[in-house]
């Protein structure tokens, strides 16, 4: 077989150079050549190799209409949580990119679902190339996964990797991580942009050909974001993300994108001594135990994916001074700016002065403007000193004018509030069901002065 040409490709135009240069000879772009594999025209004997070969054998031009469209046949994993930001299951010939900080528990959830798809009849692979043998099986028997069939194999070479996958063919494979696997065709050290790019095509490739599973573990910056090149993003079918401090319990993967489900979709997690655990109502995280209502506490329901949440809004205004500070945990800080100038110019509560503290409770980031609303009345009950009443709940977006805009499935949010004990509601007026909502009063408001006279006659 003949060996795979190294080459160099400009990231910004695509042209090539045979050595590397400091500057494109195509575009005159400065340090954008990075290093890369030339296609081989030459006969491969394993299916896996080449660097440029197809995702799937070659089809002819066809009709959207003439293409039989199924919907894609999901295998749970055992764990519902993880389920749902699958979109049901995992997917055959499927990639997945799960990422998050470092101990937060990727490997242990993962080393969980392979146990659970082992011990329903499936064939697993678990690739490690940060830890032995003896290290994962260490931790399944600290996790309580006793007499666990996973096979486990601790490789970093690419082409170990495919011809293991090849010759064992399980249903489903884990990369730990994507970057620590290297390809003997690049000269470039494991990690580097070259090597996470090139493995992760080659086994997405893998992946595509022979309908295996593959999900491949990511590093992340300290910024948050997947350590390597964007396009790793671009290339797998779904990409999850870890949140949550790993000095609490609790954890949250995020579906950032899902080629078989709903984007944005949450799913909640407990760290245990025997590992992850689903939480079946996850609205009781995201909700502090007061025992009386308190100044600054405003609950809304927002969405995450398909999942209503109930999350508490909390704000503290403080005398501030010359220069008063805006700090916000959770939501966007440009937009609690905005909503202050929205609160002075049509409610009359000024904050010029004031220094103003906001936080989403349990750590969860609410990035949709329903939460305006609920930020702008937990202010005010702040600056007050007055605190909301018992059972209540509001959300809704606002805008420049002081318009009170609709948020989507008003519906879905008002019934789980109602599910969880909450009895009055402040919401848009276009989100006011045509029937009653059982145990929930509901009152509509158009204008953000509106809601500020409702909240004091219920004071």
């Amino acid at each position: 077989m003949a060996k795979e040409k190294t080459i160099y490709t400009c990231t910004e135009c695509g042209g090539t150079s045979p050595k590397w240069l400091g500057k494109c000879p195509h575009c005159d772009a400065w340090n954008t050549l990075i290093e890369s594999l030339a296609e081989s025209m030459s006969p491969v004997k394993n299916r896996y190799s080449g660097a440029r070969q197809g995702l799937a054998k070659a089809s002819e031009v066809t009709a959207l209409a003439d293409i039989d469209a199924t919907d894609m046949a999901r295998t749970p994993t055992g764990h519902d949580e993880l389920d749902r930001v699958l979109g049901g299951g995992i997917v055959e010939g499927g990639v997945v990119l799960i990422g998050g900080d470092p101990g937060i528990g990727k490997s242990t959830l993962l080393l969980q679902a392979l146990d659970s798809l082992q011990r329903a009849g499936l064939s697993t692979l678990y690739v490690t190339g940060e830890e032995s043998g003896a290290q994962v099986a260490l931790r399944s028997r600290r996790l309580g996964l006793n007499g666990s069939r996973v096979l486990v194999l601790a490789e970093t070479q690419l082409e170990k990797i495919l011809a293991t996958l090849e010759t064992s063919q399980p249903s489903i494979a884990v990369i730990d991580s994507i970057q620590t696997v290297y390809s003997e065709q690049l000269s470039s050290a494991p990690g580097s942009v070259a090597q996470v790019r090139e493995c992760a095509a080659h086994l997405t490739r893998a992946a595509k050909s022979s309908g295996v599973c593959i999900v491949l573990v990511g590093h992340v910056t300290k910024d948050g974001a997947l350590a390597g090149p964007r396009v790793l993003e671009h290339m797998v079918d779904t990409v999850l993300y870890f949140e949550g401090d790993t000095h609490s319990s609790f954890r949250l993967v995020r579906a950032i994108k899902n080629r078989f489900g709903a984007v944005n979709e949450i799913g909640v997690f407990a760290m245990t001594e025997k590992g992850l655990k689903g939480v079946t109502n996850p609205s009781a995280i995201f909700l502090s135990q007061h025992s009386s209502p308190v100044p600054g506490s405003c609950v809304m329901v927002t969405l995450e994916g398909t999942r209503p949440l109930l999350v508490e809004i909390q704000a503290l205004v403080d005398g501030g001074g010359p220069s008063p500070r805006r700090l916000s945990v959770g939501l966007d800080r440009d937009r609690l700016a905005m909503l202050l100038a929205v609160l002075h110019r049509h409610a009359g509560v000024a904050c010029a002065d004031q220094d103003v503290f906001v936080n989403a409770v349990g750590g969860v980031r609410i990035s949709e403007p329903a939460a305006d609303l609920a930020v702008m009345l937990a202010i005010t009950s702040s600056l007050r000193g007055k605190p909301l009443p018992k059972g209540f709940i509001a959300f809704g977006e606002v805008g420049l004018a002081g318009e009170v805009r609709p948020a989507p499935r008003g519906q879905e949010r008002l019934k789980e509030a109602a599910k969880l004990g909450f009895s009055v509601a402040v919401v848009p007026k276009a989100n006011a069901p045509k029937k009653p909502v059982e145990g929930l009063i509901i009152h509509a408001v158009d204008r953000v002065e509106q809601a500020m006279e409702v909240v004091r006659s219920l004071s």
